[in-house]
């Protein structure tokens, strides 16, 4: 327990520093871009949680890691956000609405380009990723995590279809993303973590170039696909290919 206290520490002494520095960057007009507050922030905030948990993070495919992007993860433990915070350069995410309402870190995650949907209000949620697809035109990297909430096991589960309009919107590749390591250090409906190596794995980006809102689905299936292929060769974990996910084959996606 001492370990998930100095983490909890951690996590609020650098929010209370770098929450009223996005502030007030925003307040002041200081635009997004690289090598800007807001880019650096969420990164400084990741790796200083990962440093005090005892994570190391190892990049696996850092090839496949372009701007104005649509990067697509599993998601079974809060670690899974911070590994990758940690490593890609210039992103923001769409999180879900509940984390904007945390003292402190909700505005300055705000400030910072975090785009909040509210997940249970369809028309909201759409409105939100047209914010998100007009940041990856800019060359903004876009994280999110499909199945929406934290699973108990690595075996994928469906896919919302949200994030792949996004993509679609913007006509921006997505970028399959699994992270293996994260579960061990902090699992679901635990406080309890434990140092350990976390592994992010950028595959392959899929284009979504040419494809049409009535296409999103065969792009859902090959970027889940993707994900659990690379799941099953690196740590023999299998995941089942749910019904809704029966679109017909992408063909050969351009790689970029």
């Amino acid at each position: 327990m001492i370990r998930s206290l100095f983490t909890l520490l951690t996590a609020f002494v650098v929010t209370v520093i770098l929450a009223p520095m996005a502030m007030v960057a925003a307040l002041l007009g200081v635009r997004e871009g690289p090598g800007s507050i807001h880019d650096k922030a969420m990164r400084w905030w990741a790796t200083a949680v990962d440093r005090a948990a005892g994570v190391k993070v190892v990049v696996h495919g850092a090839e496949n890691m372009p701007n104005g992007a649509v990067y697509i993860s599993n998601h079974v433990s809060w670690f899974d956000v911070f590994a990758i915070a940690e490593v890609l350069p210039r992103y923001t995410w769409v999180a879900k609405s509940e984390l904007r309402r945390l003292p402190i870190f909700g505005r300055g995650a705000e400030a910072a380009g975090v785009i909040f949907i509210e997940r249970d209000n369809r028309k909201s949620a759409f409105e939100s990723y047209e914010g998100a697809a007009a940041e990856v035109s800019r060359g903004r990297n876009v994280v999110v995590c499909p199945e929406g909430t934290r699973g108990a096991e690595y075996a994928l589960r469906p896919f919302k279809k949200g994030p792949f309009v996004l993509a679609v919107a913007a006509q921006a590749p997505v970028v399959p993303v699994l992270v293996y390591g994260a579960r061990e250090v902090m699992r679901k409906g635990s406080f309890r973590i434990r140092p350990g190596t976390v592994h992010v794995h950028f595959l392959p980006p899929i284009s979504s170039t040419g494809l049409t809102y009535d296409q999103r689905d065969v792009l859902v299936k090959a970027a889940w696909q993707s994900i659990a292929a690379a799941l099953e060769q690196h740590y023999g974990i299998v995941s089942q290919l749910p019904r809704q996910h029966t679109a017909p084959p992408l063909g050969d996606p351009a790689r970029m």
